[in-house]
């Protein structure tokens, strides 16, 4: 390959609307690959910017790193998505889509009541919290405990 077919790190950064620091960890988790240059520096294959897409657009969708690393680890040889990957790989998507819709309507139906944080605070309340339920017990969890699950869950670091 030309060396002028590779990208540097800020050129990455720049085209794919990631920081350098994400390209980086992305690289140290496998998911995305570089060469080094004589001096060291990390030089990208331009089809990095597709696995880049698609790890977005895999974030967007709720998929963790775990999960699209899965995806990528499919495919032959570190090799960007084709169409027909691209197809298999996001028909179970729509269903995941679906639910975080529904968890969102559920959020926005309730703004004005609630936010799902399981406090004691408000005098009306659509998800009520008798006994603060949300901090004892089985049934104590970290953050807006009420929030739809799929809404709490970590982000994938951009």
């Amino acid at each position: 390959m030309d060396k002028h077919d590779l990208l540097t790190v800020g050129a990455v950064a720049q085209r794919s609307g990631f920081a350098a620091s994400a390209l980086r960890y992305y690289e140290a988790q496998g998911l995305i690959f570089a060469d080094r240059n004589a001096g060291g520096q990390r030089r990208f294959e331009r089809s990095v910017l597709r696995r880049l897409a698609f790890i977005r657009a895999a974030a967007n969708v709720g998929l963790t790193l775990e999960e699209i690393r899965t995806e990528l680890d499919m495919l032959p040889g570190g090799r960007t998505p084709t169409k027909a990957d691209w197809q298999r790989i996001t028909s179970h998507w729509r269903g995941r889509l679906d639910e975080q819709i529904a968890a969102l309507e559920k959020l926005r139906d309730g703004l004005d009541s609630c936010i799902g944080c399981g406090c004691l605070s408000l005098q009306r309340c659509s998800i009520s919290n008798p006994d603060d339920r949300a901090g004892n017990g089985s049934e104590a969890e970290p953050g807006a405990a009420f929030l739809p699950r799929l809404l709490r869950r970590p982000q994938v670091p951009r």
